[in-house]
């Protein structure tokens, strides 16, 4: 069944903030329910002043609007974008996210531990090629929009890019169009190319945009960004030149001459990806031209581009298939609805499967909403253990009451000194049992999340080993094979956990161990734990043995030692220091980390690779600052 509560799409765009809130009928139709949009200005483009600019628009927006919903699906603005199409050879499946998270490596131009990237495969080429779009963008920037939701209310479920949200909208619009259609949308300080053809999506972004316009206007009329911008908003067109007459007002015949230099540096842009489209991509030759953006409607732009192109030009109309909800400003939205593309494009991930499908939430964004979601289980369970704690205060309390009453009796035989003497007694011996109770579930509960603290620990730190011990254009895989708490020991190689652990590590770009197994890397037999007898049945003896053995030694029911056998990928082939390397590496990440004591974390067995092995053993002792009750 559809949604039916309504919703909000953002668009973050460098010169403009757009806010649509739509709905879905019960006819399972698009419904444009409100619309909002304002002007950012110079500092909408600028990293300093941005956040503060976008923060006050939205606060505006929401309450001149009056939109009610409070889950949104975002646009980035194209800017801060990495967008590239990348033809991948015909590999296997089980492969393809591998060769995937290379390509990232490669062609994203930051770090990617500082980015948030995702890709599609939109198809295959004619050669068998797989056709991958990619897409990244710096983690801060993400966070920068959820600081801007967040701050009033709305909450993220997607965050989207403009070429795939344009695309959606234009698919979903104009699937009836035959040949090669072209859109160009043209931004305020980035412009977007797309190309639609038989089931094929094509995409660049050309760094020219409307400010282009605007910020040569100022300079050379040496007036204020600001008020070149309101006059190009007034009163600017592109000049068509040639026999065509210019302006009389010399400040007109100015921008309209500027407007035309601009529009012939992105027409040289435009045909460039024309040609690389055609060449490189296949494609046919664009049969017409479909404009969107703030600066599409500038007086003249569409005869520009049918002059310089020789094609059909029209604006794109996103809301061709949208219907429009009686509240809305239908003559304030005919003058906007040429830029309201990437609104729409997020609307439909709500509606239906799109073509493309891009999330670039990041990891801490995705924790923060899973924490979110169990706050109410997590509230319950505080209920219920203050309802526990009444409950032993209260049966606490009814047994003071008895022994009072008896004391009482006997206090009129006895010595008034001994009856004060028991009393104590007694409220001492209360006292104590409901404290040690206390401190027993206090010390239950936290150990629970520590324990979670430390495993995190322990995959983060393996993370930062295997990208620190990486010989250049060679994978490290670093795995725990078995780990002993005092007498207590649990197998990591075959436990049904294990797979689940590798597969919640994204970041990492080493060889999980389930893939090693498949491909014969690490062996596929159960490896029995350490003092398990080697039989690999007695698990539910382990913990009754070592439970006995305790009692027997009088040990406390506290962990402050871990032994760990690790098992990481044999590189001695490539250099003898390769495994000492891996190894150091490994100790230098756990004793630098704030859960253990370096003091008493320490190597164990060196490693003992066999002749010809895939793999190779180590082991570590790690002390733990603050021992775990169990």
């Amino acid at each position: 069944m559809l949604k039916a509560k309504p919703f909000l799409t953002i668009d973050f765009g460098a010169g403009t903030l757009k806010l649509a809130e739509f709905e879905i009928n019960d006819a399972g139709n698009l419904v444009l329910r409100q619309f909002g949009t304002r002007s950012l200005g110079l500092e909408g483009s600028q990293e300093t002043a941005r956040e503060r600019v976008v923060t006050k628009g939205l606060q505006e927006l929401i309450s001149e609007r009056g939109f009610s919903a409070r889950t949104a699906s975002v646009c980035a603005p194209g800017f801060h974008v990495f967008s590239k199409f990348v033809k991948l050879p015909p590999v296997d499946s089980a492969k393809v996210s591998q060769i995937i998270q290379y390509e990232a490596q490669q062609n994203v131009p930051f770090p990617l531990a500082e980015v948030v990237w995702d890709y599609q495969i939109l198809g295959t080429a004619a050669g068998g090629e797989m056709e991958v779009l990619l897409v990244a963008i710096k983690t801060d920037i993400v966070e920068g929009l959820f600081r801007v939701a967040e701050s009033k209310g709305v909450r993220l479920q997607h965050v989207d890019v403009s070429p795939a949200a344009l695309a959606n909208a234009f698919r979903f619009n104009y699937s009836d169009q035959d040949g090669c259609t072209m859109l160009l949308d043209i931004g305020a300080k980035t412009s977007t190319v797309l190309f639609f053809e038989k089931g094929k999506i094509y995409a660049r972004s050309i760094s020219i945009g409307a400010n282009s316009i605007t910020q040569d206007f100022a300079t050379e009329s040496k007036i204020r960004f600001n008020e070149a911008e309101s006059f190009k908003l007034q009163h600017g067109l592109v000049s068509l030149g040639g026999a065509y007459e210019e302006p009389e007002d010399p400040k007109q015949a100015a921008i309209a001459k500027v407007a035309r230099q601009v529009m012939t540096r992105l027409h040289i842009q435009v045909n460039q990806t024309i040609q690389f489209y055609r060449g490189q991509q296949g494609g046919g030759a664009p049969q017409r031209l479909v404009l969107s953006g703030g600066a599409s409607i500038m007086p003249y732009t569409a005869q520009f581009f049918n002059e310089k192109l020789n094609v059909p030009v029209e604006y794109f109309n996103p809301l061709r298939n949208v219907q429009i909800g009686p509240a809305v400003n239908v003559d304030e939205l005919s003058g906007v609805a040429h830029g309201m593309g990437e609104l729409v494009g997020l609307a439909l991930r709500n509606l239906a499967q799109c073509p493309i499908e891009l999330n670039l939430l990041p990891k801490s964004s995705l924790k923060r909403q899973q924490f979110d979601q169990k706050k109410p289980y997590l509230l319950a369970s505080l209920f219920s253990l203050v309802g526990v704690v009444a409950a032993l205060g209260f049966f606490a309390r009814s047994v003071g009451n008895d022994k009072e009453a008896a004391l009482n009796q006997i206090a009129e035989k006895v010595e008034p000194l001994q009856s004060k003497e028991q009393q104590l007694n007694s409220a001492n011996s209360t006292l104590k049992k409901a404290e040690e109770e206390a401190t027993y579930y206090r010390d239950w509960l936290q150990a629970k999340f520590r324990w979670v603290d430390l495993f995190g620990e322990l995959r983060n730190a393996l993370l930062a080993a295997e990208e620190k011990a990486k010989p250049p254009g060679v994978d490290v895989g670093i795995w725990i094979e078995s780990m002993r708490m005092g007498d207590v020991v649990k197998e990591f190689a075959d436990s049904q956990e294990a797979p689940a652990e590798e597969e919640a590590k994204p970041a990492s770009f080493g060889m999980s161990p389930e893939l090693m197994k498949r491909y014969g890397l690490i062996p596929t037999t159960p490896v029995a734990a350490e003092g398990d007898g080697g039989d690999g049945g007695g698990g539910d003896t382990a913990p009754a043995a070592a439970s006995a053995k305790k009692k027997k030694s009088g040990s406390t029911n506290e962990v402050s030692e871990i032994s760990l056998v690790f098992r990481a990928v044999n590189l001695a082939n490539l250099s003898p220091t390769n495994n000492l390397h891996i190894t150091a590496s490994v100790e230098q990440e756990l004793r630098s980390s704030p859960l253990f004591d370096p003091e008493n974390t320490r190597l164990g067995k060196q490693p003992t690779p066999e002749e010809g092995a895939p793999t190779f053993t180590f082991e570590m002792t790690l002390g733990l600052k603050n021992p775990i009750q169990l």
